[in-house]
C-alpha cells in the first residue's frame, strides 16, 4: 500500500463480536450445548426448589388426570356438535365415532368437577394462618389440572403448575398461582418436583401421562424409596376397567399386599378423608 493509505482494520461492531466475549452465564447459545445438560438440569431442580421454599411451600398434594377432561356445560356442548355432524353424515364412521368418545367424555366430566371441590376442600383446611400445607400441584395444563387449581382460586389460596414444553405447545391453566407458575424441560426434574414435597397422589381418569406419573409413584413406594404418599383413585369403576389388578397378583407380578399401596374414593370429601387420617390433619 501506499504511504497515504491506511492498513487498519476496523474493529468488530458489538453485534458481530465472538461468542467468546459473552459471559458465560449470559450466552444462551453456549447454555444449549449437549455438553451444557447438567448444569440445566441442575437448574431446573434448583430453580422450583427455591422458589417454592421462598413463597412458604411445606407440602403439597399432587392431583393428576386427563388435559382432555373439561367440565360438564363444555363436554355436553361437544356431544351436541358431534350429535350434529353425525346427523348430516349418518353413514360416516368416523362421525359416529366422535359421537360414542363424546358421550363418555360427558360421562367422565363429572370428574372436573369432584376435582376442582377437592382442591377447595383441601385448600380451605390447610392454608389458614399463613400456612401452606397440602398445597395442590399439578401438570399445570388444562381438564382435570385446570379443575384442580381452580378449586384452590376459588378459595384465594396458593396452588402449583408443573408445565412441560412440549413440540405441540401446552399453556399454563389462568388459575395457577403466578408465583408458582414453573415451566420444566425435562420430564425426569419435573416428577422429582411433583414428589419433593407429595403427602399425596389423587388420580382422576386419565391418559398416558396420568398412568406414568401414577406408576412411578406406586413404584418408588413398593420399593420403599417413599414412604410419606398416600396414593387415592378417584373412580373406582374406571381404575377397574382399565387396569386388572387382581391379575397382576394371579399372575405373580405383584404381590397380594401391593394393592394396598392404594386407595378408592368416589367424592372429593372421601378423598380427603383418606388423606387426612393418614397425615393426621383434622377434617372440615
Amino acid at each position: 500500500m501506499g504511504l497515504g493509505s491506511s492498513d487498519h482494520t476496523s474493529p468488530p461492531r458489538p453485534d458481530t463480536a465472538p461468542s467468546s466475549s459473552i459471559l458465560a452465564h449470559k450466552d444462551t447459545e453456549f447454555l444449549e450445548r449437549d455438553e451444557l445438560r447438567p448444569i440445566r438440569i441442575g437448574l431446573e431442580l434448583l430453580k422450583p426448589e427455591l422458589i417454592q421454599r421462598e413463597e412458604g411451600i411445606q407440602s403439597t398434594i399432587v392431583v393428576f388426570g386427563s388435559a382432555r377432561l373439561h367440565e360438564p356445560a363444555a363436554a355436553t356442548q361437544t356431544l351436541h356438535q358431534a350429535e350434529a355432524e353425525a346427523a348430516r353424515m349418518p353413514h360416516d364412521a368416523t362421525c359416529r365415532q366422535t359421537v360414542a368418545i363424546a358421550k363418555r367424555q360427558l360421562e367422565l366430566a363429572k370428574y372436573y368437577d369432584v376435582a376442582r371441590e377437592f382442591s377447595r376442600i383441601v385448600s380451605s383446611a390447610c392454608q389458614v394462618d399463613g400456612r401452606c400445607d397440602h398445597v395442590v400441584v399439578t401438570g399445570g395444563g388444562p381438564g382435570i389440572m385446570e379443575a384442580a387449581n381452580r378449586g384452590a382460586a376459588d378459595v384465594n389460596a396458593k396452588s402449583i403448575g408443573l408445565n412441560i414444553t412440549l413440540p405441540h405447545e401446552q399453556h399454563p391453566n389462568p388459575y395457577i398461582s403466578p408465583a408458582l407458575n414453573f415451566e420444566f424441560r425435562y420430564f425426569a426434574i419435573r416428577k422429582m418436583h411433583f414428589l419433593i414435597r407429595a403427602k399425596a397422589l389423587v388420580a382422576f381418569p386419565g391418559g398416558f401421562g396420568t398412568l406414568d406419573e401414577l406408576f412411578e409413584t406406586l413404584t418408588l413406594l413398593q420399593t420403599g424409596k417413599t414412604e410419606s404418599v398416600v396414593v387415592v383413585l378417584v373412580g373406582r369403576d374406571f381404575w377397574e376397567r382399565l387396569i386388572n389388578w387382581q391379575f397382576l397378583v394371579d399372575c405373580g407380578l405383584i404381590a397380594q399386599a401391593d394393592l394396598g399401596l392404594f386407595h378408592y374414593a368416589e367424592t372429593a370429601q372421601e378423598a380427603w378423608d383418606l388423606i387426612s387420617r393418614h397425615n393426621g390433619v383434622p377434617t372440615i
